[in-house]
């Protein structure tokens, strides 16, 4: 494998990829094989059998490891998939730390199927610190938690969790969930975390066209157990999805260069509208972490979420979009609006939504790489209706 630049666009187009060995193919070819070849008993070129090893899936883990910043890759097939590897490093017993403003999914592999395992969580603001130290307990073996937050763009300082967790000579675990910052924006395990994963559904990819997962690290002991569990659970992803996050990545600067402009421009315009009373985006100077978010993050991201505080009006305005489509999923080249109640947090408890100022009126945008112009135009007539 090529070694890592220590530049973020050299590594998008190169890490974790050589020629092709046999035809000198400069993209990673799909091997879409189940068995290898071997030699006698015992005796192989390091591949025995696709659900354990496959070179486009190599190729990928390498790619997305270096744009970490991590040493080791793990793909899956989903986000939640790698959510699940995560919480498999537990035992029964356990207790994690949970941010409360998660992604629904997320939640609901918690609430209804790990606890059930006998898991025990806390549901905490990562945001409040003092709240964060208080939720530690003897057998707390995991911090989980998103920064940004989806839907509501609450950020957590990253190395004031770190020192929490140092200075109260605890071993848990901090997991940081970077699907919505991407490593172009932000570099969790640079500043203090054991393990990062993301939806590569989402930006990775960022041309909806194929589901996975992926956990770094850049701890040999995690990467080993995180590797026997994406072995024996199966939970593989797929050569092709692998290809596809290949032919993602190598464009993933660019990309989140565009979004990054285009969100603080509608953000912006969003922000000086009477008819929105609120407007989520860490690059706003009205964001309360907006310093944070500075400290943090190179880059806020692609997206923005906002509330009229009328349900029947936000309802009329998803209708009325011409350019943005109306459906689950971000990260895409192609902006996207979301209705969060009753698409990706619907499992959600209802109270628990309205504690987070999660409302029915509220939607989210992921922000594509269209004209900014086109996009705002959109919105403007949306918002009329």
């Amino acid at each position: 494998m090529k070694k890592f630049s220590q530049h973020f666009a050299t590594n998008c187009i190169h890490a974790g990829q050589e020629p092709d060995p046999t035809t000198g193919a400069v993209m990673t070819p799909v091997y879409f094989t189940s068995t290898y070849a071997q030699d006698g008993f015992g005796k192989h070129k390091g591949y025995e059998y696709g659900r354990t090893h496959n070179l486009t899936r190599a190729a990928v883990e390498g790619n997305l490891a270096a744009l970490e910043g991590g040493q080791h890759g793990i793909a899956f097939a989903s986000g939640l998939a790698a959510t699940q590897a995560i919480l498999e490093l537990l035992s029964q017993g356990d207790h994690l730390i949970l941010g409360n403003n998660v992604y629904g999914g997320t939640y609901r592999l918690v609430d209804k199927i790990m606890s059930r395992l006998g898991l025990s969580y806390t549901q905490v603001d990562t945001a409040d610190l003092v709240a964060v130290k208080q939720s530690l307990q003897p057998n707390t073996r995991l911090v989980m938690l998103e920064t940004p937050t989806n839907p509501m763009l609450g950020l957590t300082d990253i190395p004031a969790v770190r020192l929490i967790l140092k200075e109260a000579h605890s071993d848990a675990l901090l997991a940081i969930d970077n699907t919505f910052a991407t490593p172009y924006n932000q570099l969790p395990l640079n500043l203090g975390a054991d393990l990062v994963w993301h939806s590569t559904t989402k930006y990775l990819n960022g041309h909806s066209d194929s589901i996975g997962g992926v956990v770094i690290t850049s701890r040999d002991d995690l990467a080993e157990k995180i590797r026997f569990i994406q072995n024996a659970g199966g939970a593989i992803l797929s050569p092709m999805d692998a290809w596809l996050i290949l032919r993602g990545t190598k464009t993933l600067h660019l990309r989140m260069a565009k979004h990054n402009e285009n969100a603080q421009k509608i953000a912006e315009w969003l922000s000086l509208r009477s008819d929105i009373p609120r407007v989520y985006f860490p690059g706003l100077p009205s964001h309360p972490q907006h310093a944070l978010a500075k400290k943090q993050m190179k880059g806020f991201s692609g997206m923005v979420s906002f509330d009229t505080l009328d349900v029947e009006r936000t309802r009329r305005i998803g209708a009325a979009f011409k350019l943005f489509t109306l459906a689950e999923s971000l990260g895409g080249v192609e902006s996207l609006v979301c209705h969060p109640a009753s698409m990706t947090h619907g499992s959600v408890p209802e109270a628990d939504r309205a504690a987070l100022g999660l409302t029915d009126s509220l939607l989210r945008l992921s922000v594509g790489v269209e004209d900014v112009e086109d996009l705002i135009a959109d919105l403007d007539q949306a918002l009329k209706a």
